[in-house]
């Protein structure tokens, strides 16, 4: 059967005439017999307006978006309330009918865009893939540059490993953008870019909404992003769990001695010299001449644009990324440059929290499973006594026991960093690198894993090496600073003489 062709542009509709494209009323969402996974919502989604989903981690707002998609978590059911989407019941389509929904009418950008992108399609075709027809190639260009991506130095011909975080976000928007929908659903938007992005960000969704027609749905943390473009939010509630952070408490720490260049010692901390890292055929140069130290237990920051190579780094800091060309050091002792080469005492010693969780929880195995596997990997805690680390361990990030049963798409967004940030914490680390882990981070929220972060970094003297565009997170818990641009070190230093302001 001919589905009828979508229009090349939505009309224009005056706000003061909204249409209602989807509606929920008294929307209740959990498993049976089992968590709530959102608590009763109202609201209704208007063409041409944009609908900010606040609240704080694990309200239910990443929940609500993928009821709206018809896509929720396995085994969670809609127990109270109804939900319409451009006509429909999406919980309740069958499968045909909600794939073609959601081909032609729904597009949804989640937290972790990147997961989305096909590693081995470059950026013009992964934007072309879902656009109906066979679009020329000038309408592709057309949707990088709307997403505020440059068309003129080789990006579209990059595969998403040659990208910043920040880069494939703006990727996967224009993907969605493609295929021309009446309601696009967005997920923490602007988590990991710098704020001269986000205030781009901003500016498009305003420009979609008001000249396209396009009705928006964001998830955010970010309250300037939702002060300067949102038409209304709805706030969300999520169920009680203890709030505050308890005290840190440090996991067993024995030396190792599976190889004779692990020091057990005050040092030089770890340090990168020299740090060239290429992508795409070497015509890309992420790092060029890249320098930086960390002393032990210091707090330092690395800040730039984003696209600026501060992940990559972080990446070569933790053996997941080799490098062209660097000299790595740990405590004066020559760092393999991968981590599948380096021995477990550096393995243990050194801990990469990420920007997407998903990159370091698998979906197939539960919170306590996932927890479990570095304490008997890097601990001497037996059997019978890891149960209880790992209860302690989510009481550090602030989740209650019971979440070791829990699967990570049974998580929001911020409850899967915090399992992600315990799952490091898990093996006692000295060195522990933090990619973003705020981003998905209500600001309350925020600030209490920065304190714990803290404490850890006071009582047990873990080095901290921070990336993060929240300037005023870096200024308030860090000392030094590197500030990149372009691949290269524009300047480092102590936080208060290059962050004077923030």
């Amino acid at each position: 059967m001919n589905t009828p062709a979508q229009p090349a542009v939505a009309p224009v509709v005056s706000p003061d005439t909204p249409t209602p494209l989807a509606t929920a009323t008294g929307l209740e969402i959990r498993f049976p017999g089992g968590p709530v996974l959102l608590r009763p919502v109202s609201l209704t989604v208007e063409a041409g307006r944009i609908t900010a989903l606040t609240g704080a981690s694990g309200s239910g707002k990443t929940t609500l978006l993928r009821a709206l998609i018809g896509h929720l978590p396995d085994g969670a059911a809609v127990t109270g309330g109804a939900l319409t989407v451009l006509g429909h019941e999406p919980t309740a389509l069958a499968p045909e009918e909600l794939a073609r929904l959601r081909r032609t009418s729904l597009a949804y950008v989640g937290q972790d865009p990147g997961s989305a992108l096909n590693p081995r399609m470059k950026v013009r075709d992964l934007v072309a893939e879902t656009a109906p027809g066979r679009p020329q190639q000038s309408a592709v260009m057309e949707l990088l540059r709307e997403v505020r991506l440059p068309t003129d130095d080789g990006l579209a011909d990059r595969r998403p490993t040659a990208l910043s975080g920040g880069q494939q976000r703006r990727v996967a928007l224009a993907r969605a953008l493609a295929r021309k929908p009446d309601i696009l659903l967005l997920d923490e938007p602007t988590a990991g870019l710098d704020s001269a992005l986000r205030d781009e960000i901003a500016d498009l969704l305003r420009h979609l909404a008001s000249r396209h027609g396009l009705a928006i749905v964001m998830a955010c943390h970010d309250p300037e992003l939702v002060e300067a473009c949102a038409d209304h939010t709805v706030h969300l509630t999520a169920p009680a769990v203890p709030h505050r952070l308890p005290a840190a408490s440090g996991a067993e720490r024995e030396p190792t001695a599976d190889n004779e260049a692990e020091v057990v010692a005050e040092g030089a901390g770890i340090a990168a010299r020299a740090v060239h890292v290429s992508f795409h055929g070497k015509t890309h140069q992420a790092l060029t001449a890249v320098d930086f130290a960390a002393a032990p237990g210091s707090r330092t920051a690395i800040v730039g644009p984003s696209g600026s190579g501060k992940t990559t780094l972080l990446r070569v800091l933790a053996g997941l990324q080799r490098a062209d060309t660097a000299d790595l050091t740990l405590d004066g002792i020559r760092l393999a440059p991968t981590a599948g080469k380096r021995p477990s005492a550096h393995q243990r010693r050194i801990q990469l929290v990420p920007q997407n969780p998903l990159d370091a929880l698998n979906p197939s195995r539960t919170v306590g499973a996932q927890l479990d596997r570095p304490l008997r990997l890097h601990t001497k805690l037996d059997s019978g006594a890891r149960p209880a680390r790992i209860t302690e361990l989510l009481q550090q990030v602030g989740l209650p026991a019971d979440f070791t049963g829990r699967y990570p798409a049974e998580l929001s967004g911020g409850q899967r960093q915090r399992v992600s940030i315990a799952r490091a914490l898990a093996t006692g680390p000295d060195i522990l690198l933090c990619d973003e882990i705020t981003s998905a981070l209500d600001p309350d929220t925020a600030t209490s894993v920065m304190e714990l972060l803290a404490g850890l970094n006071t009582e047990q003297r873990m080095t901290l090496v921070l990336v993060s565009h929240e300037l005023h997170l870096v200024s308030a818990y860090t000392e030094a600073v590197y500030l990149l641009d372009e691949g290269r070190l524009v300047a480092h230093g102590p936080t208060h003489e290059l962050l004077p302001t923030v």
